[in-house]
C-alpha cells in the first residue's frame, strides 16, 4: 500500500512539473500586404489586445508574424484569420511554431 502512494506521488509530482515547465504555445502566421513598419505595428496591436496574446513579433520582409501565447492559452486559425482581416491584411499560412525558450522568464 504505501509503495502505491509513493508512486502516485512522485506521478503527480511529475506530471505537475511538466505542467509548470511547459512552454507556451506559438504560432506562425503568413500574412499578405506587410509592406512597412505601419503595417507591423497595426497588425501587432490588434493581435497583443486579443485575449492569451502575450507578445508578437513581425518580419515584414518575410510577411511573417509571430504570435506567442501566454501558458494554457491557443490560437485557433479562425479567430486568427478574422484578427489578421481586421487589421487590414490577409492571411495566406496558419500554423503552430515550435515551442522557443524565453530567457526573460
Amino acid at each position: 500500500m504505501m509503495k502505491s502512494l509513493q508512486a502516485t506521488v512522485i506521478a503527480v509530482s511529475l506530471l505537475l512539473a511538466a505542467t509548470a515547465f511547459a512552454a507556451p504555445t506559438s504560432y506562425r502566421l503568413k500574412v499578405d500586404g506587410l509592406a512597412c513598419p505601419f503595417c507591423a505595428y497595426g497588425i501587432e496591436k490588434k493581435l497583443k489586445h486579443s485575449a492569451g496574446v502575450e507578445d508578437v513579433t513581425v518580419d515584414i520582409n518575410a510577411g511573417l508574424v509571430t504570435v506567442r501565447m501566454a501558458d494554457g492559452a491557443t490560437l485557433s486559425e479562425e479567430a486568427a484569420r478574422r484578427i489578421v482581416k481586421d487589421a487590414g491584411f490577409s492571411l495566406r499560412g496558419f500554423e503552430e511554431a515550435p515551442a522557443v525558450a524565453d530567457a526573460g522568464r
